[in-house]
């Protein structure tokens, strides 16, 4: 310091900067967690609305209200609204029965693409790391439409479904999973996926030859959508998402050390190739039940991680919570464009995330021409 000038007492300090920076980011944890909550609510008012059939607005809401509160509501689910009862019940077996098992599987589908891509990222250190771009969603889907090709047990295919997702899911995770241990090359990561995604369309094209009448069936998968949506398979890709939730939060803050590198990590105590593996799985499974009942669904679990960090910073304990809101939120848009760009057509909800998530790689892709980081094991 130069003679005759002391420091300014005023002037903040480097800690003083850090606490700012702290509560600035968990300022806008909230904000976007507040955000996100009256968007996805919004959606779920908004989204039973859209369909081939109108049905008023009053009825809808009425509708709703009345099958969520059932057995504790008297009167007519359509409300005061003046209609037959033959009427307001087709209504209420399109909007509850239809319409609703959709928009809920569509939230938790996108939760969970959005959960795992945060997870894998934070895994591989690796800002492209993706279900779909990884192969997860390809293998997955291979393994579920056996089901159909080869007509395996379609007694309980509910139950037999996501096991045979989960398999194929699991196998381009442990290739891609081996990948990443031997190379920091974002590229090399990312043409594993390409590479795996091409195999694996080919395996299914070869079944696809020997029984052609399993085509139909595996045409839903590789379309992607909501449509056939139940409520049962709402509910298991929900089941998985809460309990895949709890193993992935759990492990929030080790995903933060993670990030300092892997001689960082262990000189912490942390052991970085077994959360890795259990995240892996965890995803894999995650992705793999999601896919079983959705199809491959591209992008959303690239696109949402990346957007929660730049409004709430890079603590995983925010980027996992936060990446799954954003994420059940853009694909239940996505589904809601799906069946409104084309009115007497409703499209694969795979082109609209492309359409976002694409150009959004690209841009990723060209940002970071070169990868400093490498695989947390």
């Amino acid at each position: 310091m130069a003679a005759g000038r002391t420091a300014d007492p005023d002037a903040p300090s480097g800690t003083e900067s850090l606490a700012a920076t702290f509560l600035r980011r968990r300022r806008l944890r909230w904000i976007a967690l507040l955000g996100l909550a009256v968007v996805g609510a919004g959606l779920v008012l908004f989204s039973p609305l859209i369909g081939p059939v109108p049905i008023p607005v009053s009825v809808v809401e009425s509708i709703l209200l009345h099958q969520s509160f059932q057995g504790l509501l008297r009167g007519s689910a359509c409300g005061a609204y003046p209609t037959s009862v033959r009427q307001c019940t087709i209504w209420v077996e399109i909007v509850w029965g239809a319409r609703m098992p959709a928009v809920v599987l569509a939230l938790a589908t996108g939760a969970a693409l959005g959960l795992s891509g945060g997870s894998l990222q934070g895994v591989f250190r690796n800002p492209l790391a993706d279900p779909y771009l990884l192969g997860l969603s390809s293998g997955a889907a291979m393994g579920a439409s056996l089901l159909f090709v080869f007509q395996i047990d379609l007694a309980s295919a509910y139950l037999v479904l996501p096991v045979f997702a989960f398999l194929g899911g699991l196998i381009p995770g442990a290739v891609v999973y081996l990948a990443a241990g031997r190379t920091r090359a974002v590229e090399t990561l990312v043409l594993t996926g390409v590479a795996l995604a091409a195999l694996f369309s080919a395996i299914l094209a070869t079944f696809l030859l020997l029984n052609p009448l399993g085509d139909l069936e595996v045409s839903f998968w590789l379309l992607g959508g909501m449509t056939g949506a139940t409520w049962g398979r709402a509910g298991i890709v929900v089941g998985a998402l809460m309990i895949a939730g709890a193993v992935v939060a759990l492990r929030a803050r080790q995903l933060n050390i993670l990030q300092l590198g892997p001689d960082v990590a262990h000189s912490l105590g942390v052991d970085g190739r077994r959360v890795a593996r259990q995240l892996v799985l965890t995803t894999t499974l995650l992705t793999a039940t999601a896919v079983a009942f959705t199809g491959v669904i591209g992008f959303v679990g690239l696109v949402s991680p990346h957007i929660v960090r730049r409004l709430a910073g890079p603590d995983y304990r925010s980027v996992l919570p936060l990446s799954a809101a954003m994420g059940a939120v853009f694909l239940a848009a996505a589904w809601d464009v799906a069946q409104v760009v084309i009115p007497t057509v409703v499209l694969p909800v795979g082109i609209p995330t492309s359409f976002v998530g694409a150009p959004f790689f690209v841009y990723l892709l060209y940002r970071r021409r070169t990868f400093t980081g490498g695989p947390a094991v």
